[in-house]
């Protein structure tokens, strides 16, 4: 089931049935770094209620991945990352994870500052996460017999563990995606990190959401790992190239 909605994600989420949501794969436009065609203004009045409304349409053990960073304003970060981040504990969420995602590009900073190449993307579970598939890509510099296993005895290492929690992605356009029908957005969602969240936090069948749904990235990565997805996307121009997910083939 593919479900795309044009419209305010506020409006529409009150529309939504408690519980109803598996898994949200987001990254909000933080900050005001983009205004998305002049259609939105961030801050507090808008991402208190959208965590709230997230809370309530997550289903008890699922799982939200919360994508997003800091502007730098008259030379402080804005540390709002970290206060929605609290904002959704308080809201009813745990912080399952702290994450980062280290980006290939970068923006230029102020001269007196390292340059910034992350986001954090931040795992909220509504309770203990229901559905857990670690990403086993990550080759073990020592394999054979190890100590550790709560008996005291000797257990067996494979040749790939878990990965670490900071993931590297190559951002821009033919990094992010080979769908030139995504180019019109002006922030292209790296499709594999929606990807490798939807493996790490839902099963076959779940249902994967995004409240901003932008040029669709999270509702083809579903798509193609046979999620059910719903979208909102509100500017006009950006919800029409969402029509590729209904053009990609599972």
């Amino acid at each position: 089931m593919i479900k795309l909605i044009e419209g305010d994600c506020l409006i529409e989420m009150a529309r939504m049935e408690d519980g109803c949501i598996d898994l949200t794969v987001t990254s909000p436009p933080y900050d005001n770094l983009r205004t998305y065609k002049d259609t939105l203004e961030w801050g507090e009045h808008i991402w208190k209620p959208i965590l709230q409304e997230l809370f309530r349409i997550t289903k008890q053990g699922g799982v939200v991945v919360w994508v997003v960073g800091d502007a730098t304003i008259k030379g402080s970060e804005t540390g709002t990352s970290f206060k929605q981040a609290l904002w959704a504990k308080e809201c009813g969420f745990n912080l399952h994870d702290t994450m980062i995602y280290e980006k290939s590009g970068m923006a230029y900073p102020d001269s007196n500052r390292y340059h910034n190449v992350f986001e954090y993307m931040f795992v909220f579970s509504k309770g203990k996460p229901g559905s857990v598939s670690l990403l086993k890509d990550r080759e073990n510099k020592y394999k054979g017999l190890a100590g550790g296993n709560k008996r005291g005895g000797l257990c067996k290492r494979g040749d790939f563990g878990a990965r670490f929690n900071i993931w590297r992605f190559a951002n821009g356009r033919d990094n992010s995606t080979k769908d030139r029908k995504a180019f019109k957005h002006p922030a292209i969602f790296p499709e594999k990190l929606a990807n490798d969240h939807i493996l790490s936090w839902s099963k076959e069948g779940d249902t994967v959401f995004d409240p901003f749904m932008g040029s669709g990235t999270t509702g083809k990565m579903a798509k193609l790992n046979n999620r059910s997805f719903i979208g909102i996307e509100k500017v006009p121009e950006y919800f029409k190239i969402s029509d590729r997910i209904k053009e990609t083939s599972e």
